[in-house]
């Protein structure tokens, strides 16, 4: 068969609308921006740009972060590493020439580029001033198109966030029932700061505090129990041996983290969930915890682990192992705020940690539903925004970590 040589009259894009109609085309052109314009957003969208970096001191212990933008966008962050505010204060000014004049909408290039041009990579002081630096360019981001920043990672995958508060007696156990918690989270209670190898009785002080707070919770209670990286291996153990006839929703930090391989040794000799994380920073970190099982349940801290940006792709990481995420937050509203989003926007969430709901800091602070859960934000950005007024009394705080010392002989204990 011979082809002519004569052109047809009617071209590609005529017989692409001639199937699907003008209407259908015209839906599928793409915009000349990436950043569409619609009422309610950033109409400019290419001349949004970084005009300044501003840091708090906010009692008790927190800092907050403002970022500035010219489109008259602010965006809020947490960047704390506890006893160290000075130190992240200087490192967030030291960040802060880079990202003058930048677009504050590459969020996922500034992380890159603040922390891999640092050469010396990771560590708490670098993580925690990038994590808060994170999460107020996710919410300016979010500000900007007038959308939650959870929509930015595909949509809710969830509509309320499971929160828990802290109980150390049956009275506060009690006093968390009335308020509407279903998880709270206890310490080891002790008399005195735990020895390398420790007695009967201290074991069976800190089992028997253990089974006051699930008698008094009853069975439906969870009850997770902190060990804070304050007890060795050796009294872990026997410790972890004699609270499983309680059922913990978890143990958290049964040691220090720096040696993966004695939480591996610890997690294979019990049934009971292992849980670590707040003080370990990056994807980095946690992969080797997921690769030798070292823990079952993930507690990056938003504020010291990456931010937004990273705590979305540990979560990816974890979900591949079968681990949930129970972000970590001793932290300040805006903490809670970032977690919240990582909540909504991953599918193997657990619990949120939270000491303030906002109350004295934010104009709408979040409120604990009768279910022990706090409804997802729906405003744009982080869905939060700071009261100046009622922090006025809040700015400036000296907090320092306890110096903690073991009354016995003197020596040096973790706090």
């Amino acid at each position: 068969m011979k082809y002519g040589k004569k052109k047809s009259g009617m071209s590609r894009r005529a017989a692409i609308q001639s199937v699907l109609g003008v209407a259908g085309v015209g839906m599928m052109a793409l915009p000349s921006s990436s950043y569409a314009s619609t009422p309610g957003r950033w109409q400019d969208q290419e001349k949004v740009r970084i005009t300044r970096l501003e840091t708090f001191l906010v009692k008790p212990r927190w800092i907050f972060l403002k970022i500035h933008t010219d489109a008259g966008v602010v965006g809020l962050g947490e960047p704390l590493l506890e006893g160290r505010a000075l130190t992240i204060q200087t490192a967030i000014k030291e960040i802060e020439p880079y990202l003058i004049g930048k677009d504050p909408r590459q969020v996922v290039h500034h992380w890159q580029a603040i922390y891999r041009h640092a050469f010396y990579r990771g560590g708490p002081i670098l993580t925690s001033a990038l994590s808060g630096i994170d999460h107020a360019l996710w919410d300016i981001k979010g500000k900007l198109l007038n959308i939650p920043v959870y929509e930015l990672f595909g949509g809710p995958t969830r509509d309320r966030v499971r929160i828990y508060g802290r109980a150390s007696t049956p009275e506060d156990m009690k006093k968390r029932i009335s308020e509407g918690y279903t998880v709270i989270k206890t310490g080891v209670a002790k008399e005195n700061p735990a020895r390398a190898v420790e007695n009967p009785k201290f074991i069976q002080y800190a089992e028997d505090n253990f089974a006051a707070l699930r008698e008094a919770g009853g069975s439906e209670m969870d009850i997770g129990i902190d060990f804070h990286g304050a007890i060795s291996p050796q009294t872990a153990k026997v410790l972890i041996k004699a609270l499983e006839p309680y059922q913990p929703m978890f143990v958290e930090e049964p040691c220090q983290a720096q040696n993966v391989d004695v939480l591996v040794d610890i997690a294979r000799s019990t049934h009971l969930p292992i849980a670590t994380g707040e003080r370990i920073f990056t994807k980095w970190g946690f992969r080797e915890i997921l690769e030798k099982g070292a823990a079952a349940i993930l507690q990056p801290d938003l504020c010291h682990a990456g931010g937004l940006t990273e705590g979305r792709i540990i979560a990816g990481m974890a979900e591949a192992y079968y681990a949930p995420i129970a972000p970590h937050n001793p932290m300040g509203p805006i903490s809670l705020a970032v977690g919240l989003q990582l909540a909504a926007s991953i599918p193997n969430f657990l619990v949120q940690e939270q000491v303030s709901l906002g109350e004295g800091y934010l104009k709408q602070p979040f409120t604990l539903e009768k279910d022990g859960t706090v409804l997802l934000p729906t405003k744009p950005g982080l869905g939060i925004e700071l009261d100046d007024d009622l922090m006025a009394d809040k700015i400036g705080h000296d907090w320092k970590n306890p110096e903690s010392y073991d009354p016995r002989d003197g020596s040096v204990v973790d706090w």
